[in-house]
């Protein structure tokens, strides 16, 4: 089991991913450089390396949920 430590909260607009808030640099409104048909991929057991566009901040999304994003290694403070 993932710690909620590790995960992010998503939501999408048509085939956009996107956060609200980037858990690296705090930017606002992020679309991330995924599209929805990757979150049933990475649900089914694909990992996926995310580079968030506004800062560069990496990392590998190892499962997905209805709401949020879930990383190997700690996303919240």
């Amino acid at each position: 089991m993932i710690p909620f430590s590790h995960s992010w909260p998503y939501e999408t607009s048509g085939n956009d991913v996107y956060v609200s808030e980037c858990p690296f640099c705090e930017s606002n409104h992020v679309i991330l450089p995924m599209r929805k048909k990757e979150l049933k991929d990475i649900r089914e057991g694909k990992k996926k390396l995310l580079v968030f566009p506004c800062c560069m901040g990496s990392v590998y999304i190892v499962d997905t949920d209805a709401d949020y994003l879930l990383a190997n290694r700690r996303l919240r403070k």
